[in-house]
């Protein structure tokens, strides 16, 4: 049986950019079938029927880059100087483990899809229980097993995400919704050894690549010390970029990378609440949006951003472009939703499947209700998402024609269970000193 719904304000995200006020949107098995007005519901009477009540339909928004699992951490260490090294790698060290893996990745999950978010790149630690998270919840995500130089909290040897991505890769190659990847997960904490080997396998598989690019200042300026070359260069050089590269943060680079990135295909995820609350600096999104680089939206992990959610970080791209530059002109709310759907989309080479409301892509939708108070009044659809709405709008989720959160509740997951998971691994976690 097919799905109508109906009553609703259709953004389509297409190359035009259509909206179709009142519009109707019908789903077979896991699929668009056709896009329309009210004139549409004569021709699909036997459908199963979704009123929209006037809300905004919407792709499934893409959170390009994350580390689901670290939800577990969220709150702690906000304002601590050097906290990757001094707070983060202790913590994952110690307290890392499948069961806090598992248990974290369906809190992040059910954060993700009751925010309108239906696909997610994520890359941590034991990535085959994200997996088995995402499979439950019926999520779309791209996966990628973390490679380090150091012993790690699924391995006792350095790059040991090597093998494991192998194996990894191999478990989950042929999943409808999950896409395994391989995580390098910076320039500075790889060899160029162990890269070519990530790359190896990538070419092998056919599979992503996830990794942090550019993000910190003193890698910038180790490279261009150390080889005369930006980050960004140093991976062109020894062959890392191309188009199965998934980038997170490009904050310090040049016109020459942004060059490089382009020619090359690279993916991009922009995380500027991460970016900002850290004080890294801010990326050059507006360039990159302009020269046409692929370029989407993410949160990074919870414990960097506090939140999983996409429509929190639209309206952070607007405000923080628009204040850096000192021109409210910048990315207007339509370029801000595109990157919140298509363009993350293109960053994981997904576009031709996800990212937009088209005949023949997959039914990833969303609907944003327009009830509540800080919803009205609308007189223009891209501005009310990107500066009026919050998770707390987002009503009804499909994704590959399944609704996974109806009237703002998720159905896909016990969420009774998930929280008490939370909750025992709280208490873990004030036991252990930093």
């Amino acid at each position: 049986m097919s799905i109508l719904i109906k009553n609703v304000n259709v953004i389509t995200m297409n190359k035009n950019k259509d909206i179709i006020e009142d519009g109707v949107v019908v789903v077979e098995d896991n699929l668009i079938v056709d896009v329309g007005d009210r004139s549409l519901i004569s021709k699909y009477l036997d459908s199963e029927i979704i009123d929209g009540e006037d809300g905004i339909l919407i792709p499934g928004m893409v959170n390009a880059h994350t580390h689901a699992s670290m939800v577990v951490f969220r709150s702690l260490g906000d304002d601590v100087s050097d906290r990757l090294q001094k707070y983060i790698f202790p913590l994952e060290k110690n307290l890392v483990d499948k069961q806090l893996v598992y248990a974290g990745a369906k809190y992040a999950v059910a954060e993700m899809l009751l925010g309108g978010v239906t696909t997610f790149a994520d890359m941590y630690y034991f990535e085959d229980e994200v997996a088995k998270a995402v499979q439950e919840a019926g999520m779309r995500a791209v996966l990628g097993e973390t490679v380090v130089n150091f012993p790690a909290p699924d391995s006792n040897e350095p790059y040991g995400g090597l093998e494991y991505s192998k194996w990894f890769v191999e478990k989950w190659k042929e999943s409808e919704l999950i896409t395994p990847a391989i995580a390098p997960h910076a320039p500075y904490t790889n060899s160029e050894e162990s890269l070519k080997k990530v790359l190896e396998i990538s070419e092998k598989y056919d599979v992503p690549i996830l990794m942090h690019v550019a993000e910190m200042k003193y890698e910038f300026e180790e490279y261009v010390k150390k080889y005369d070359m930006t980050p960004t260069a140093y991976l062109d050089s020894i062959g890392m970029l191309n188009k199965r590269l998934i980038g997170a943060h490009f904050i310090h680079v040049t016109d020459e990378d942004l060059k490089i990135l382009k020619m090359r295909e690279v993916g991009i995820s922009h995380n500027v609440g991460a970016n900002s609350k850290g004080g890294k600096g801010t990326a050059p999104a507006v360039e990159m949006y302009k020269y046409g680089l692929k370029i989407g939206l993410g949160t990074d992990g919870a414990m960097s951003g506090n939140t999983l959610d996409i429509m929190t970080q639209m309206a952070l791209v607007g405000k923080v472009h628009k204040l850096v530059n000192e021109d409210r002109t910048l990315f207007p709310a339509s370029e801000i939703l595109e990157m919140a759907t298509m363009g993350g989309a293109r960053a994981l080479s997904m576009d031709a499947e996800i990212g937009s409301i088209e005949i023949g892509k997959k039914a990833d939708l969303v609907i944003v209700e327009t009830k509540s108070i800080n919803m009205q009044p609308v007189y223009d659809y891209y501005s009310v998402l990107v500066y009026s709405a919050n998770p707390s709008n987002v009503d009804t989720v499909m994704v590959n024609g399944k609704i996974l959160v109806k009237n703002k509740s998720i159905k896909s997951l016990d969420m009774s269970d998930v929280t008490y998971q939370l909750r025992e691994i709280k208490e873990k976690i004030q036991n252990f000193n930093v």
